[in-house]
């Protein structure tokens, strides 16, 4: 068991600071994720940790030991690369136990460690192939497992699915999402740029930008709660629909705003936020779209389909909006029809609107 607290972490090249100071508490047994954009800082952040990277200022703590000067091999960590990088004229039982072997381990011991990591990991029958002999699902079943048996504090994952196909990377992300049940106690920090590997696999999700953390929070709170514009359209797939505007009438409880496509609403607001003539954007997710008779509501849009995307159970219509230049998406279900160039009415319900001031920080509402 290993809590990890990160204060005020700083990692310089020269001149070119990488991350700006980065504070973040995990517990143990947490699993945490890092996602963002290529280049924001979340791999260099993981490499730090593991003591790949030296850190240019700031304390990393584990279990109230600062950890800065501490060699990698004294960490108590253990970490699974992108590449599998195992030797390939061992079998995977040698490449499993040759850190244990390295570090002088009784045999016995080693035999045990491997066996037990082998059978989490359901490759007990494979003890006896080359990684010649596996698909690549398995060999990153083997890298992990040669990082089980050193027995971490702390699991460090660096896209370990990048290099897997579609079908490869569903698989093993629901053998490490098992190998976190059978291992309650382990803290696992697990960085990709694949969202939904976030989604699916973290307790809490830390959104990295420009080497500074955004927002962190469980995946139902950065989804529906995202705390800015940024956080808002990189999480969820399709991205969030972002549409422009202004308010134009403000009371002291809430706010007219008026949609560069015409559409007006009320929503409530809290005292200080937004002011009469602020620029405003509105963040509606596909999926929160309704289909619409065109009677007179409040938040009635129209547009027409320039594109339709058939994915079996749904289909994601891009519509043109007036005055809109951006397309608009929506998820429809799959049995319906629509055509190119046709006419569509829809509406959004208010506490499905994601409002952010002309900052870019959300404004929380009647939420």
């Amino acid at each position: 068991m290993a809590d990890l607290s990160l204060r005020n972490i700083r990692k310089a090249y020269a001149d070119f600071e990488v991350l700006h100071g980065i504070d973040l508490e995990i517990s143990s047994g947490e699993f945490i994720v890092f996602v963002g954009p290529s280049g924001c800082g979340k791999s260099t952040l993981l490499r730090s940790i593991a003591g790949l990277e030296t850190i240019t200022s700031g304390d990393l703590i584990i279990d109230n030991e600062r950890m800065n000067a501490v060699a990698p091999s004294k960490r108590g960590i253990s970490m699974v690369f992108q590449s599998y990088a195992l030797y390939p004229h061992m079998t995977v039982f040698e490449n499993m136990a040759f850190g244990l072997r390295i570090a002088g381990t009784p045999k016995s011991e080693i035999d045990e460690r491997v066996r037990r990591a082998a059978e989490i990991l359901q490759l007990d029958k494979y003890l006896h192939r080359q990684p010649k002999a596996l698909s690549g699902g398995q060999r990153q079943r083997v890298a992990i497992g040669r990082a089980i048996v050193r027995n971490p504090r702390v699991f460090l994952f660096d896209e370990p699915l990048s290099n897997l196909d579609a079908a490869l990377r569903v698989g093993t992300r629901i053998e490490i999402a098992k190998l976190k049940r059978s291992m309650p106690d382990t803290t696992m920090i697990y960085v990709t740029h694949d969202q939904v590997e976030a989604m699916t696999l973290a307790d809490r999700i830390v959104v990295f930008n420009d080497g500074r953390i955004e927002q962190v929070g469980t995946p139902t709170d950065l989804y529906r709660k995202p705390a800015n514009l940024f956080v808002a359209q990189f999480i969820g797939s399709p991205a969030m629909n972002i549409l422009k505007g202004k308010v134009v009438e403000r009371s002291k409880t809430s706010a007219r705003c008026l949609l560069d496509c015409g559409v007006s609403f009320e929503t409530e607001v809290e005292p200080g936020r937004l002011s009469q003539g602020e620029a405003i954007s509105v963040g509606i997710r596909p999926e929160d779209v309704e289909l619409h008779d065109g009677t007179a509501t409040d938040l009635a849009f129209t547009g027409s389909i320039d594109l339709v995307e058939h994915l079996g159970e749904v289909q994601i219509l891009y519509l043109d909006l007036p005055d809109i230049r951006e397309k608009f998406l929506m998820k429809a279900g799959g049995q319906s029809t629509f055509e190119r160039m046709q006419g569509i009415c829809f509406t959004v319900r208010r506490q499905n609107l994601h409002i952010f001031d002309s900052s870019g920080n959300a404004v929380r509402g009647e939420r």
